[in-house]
């Protein structure tokens, strides 16, 4: 059996979660309670199904402000954006080989990667594998 990490949410707290807490609230789906929450719903927003586009617009506008609150950067401008990998990751989140230096850069940036702004191309993908 899998031990419960201290983010991890059990059925009957994520059943005490008021409908606002989710970016998603008809569906009660991505919880937006903190910032790792913030950054799944980020990651998963693509896959959340039976929605409508209404649905999506207002999820992104609650994602929006979750991320503000908690912290978290969205460079994203549109929901059509989230899910989607970056040019310098492949969909796996580890960088591509063939990314350039800069691509590899803004996603060193947007992961929040210290030292970023004096590796070569070589260290800015080995940091980026490494996280």
């Amino acid at each position: 059996m899998a031990t419960k990490t201290q983010h991890q949410l059990s059925a009957a707290e994520r059943d005490e979660m008021s409908d606002s807490t989710f970016a998603f609230p008809r569906v009660r789906k991505e919880p937006l309670n903190d910032a790792r929450h913030v950054r799944n719903a980020i990651a998963r927003f693509d896959q959340v199904r039976d929605v409508s586009d209404k649905e999506r617009d207002e999820a992104f506008q609650r994602i929006k402000r979750a991320a503000k609150k908690f912290g978290v950067e969205l460079s994203e401008s549109s929901w059509h954006e989230l899910g989607k990998p970056s040019p310098a990751r492949k969909s796996s989140d580890k960088p591509r080989d063939d990314a350039s230096k800069e691509q590899l850069y803004a996603e060193a940036k947007r992961r929040g990667i210290a030292g970023r702004s004096t590796m070569t191309k070589a260290e800015l993908q080995r940091a980026l594998r490494d996280r």
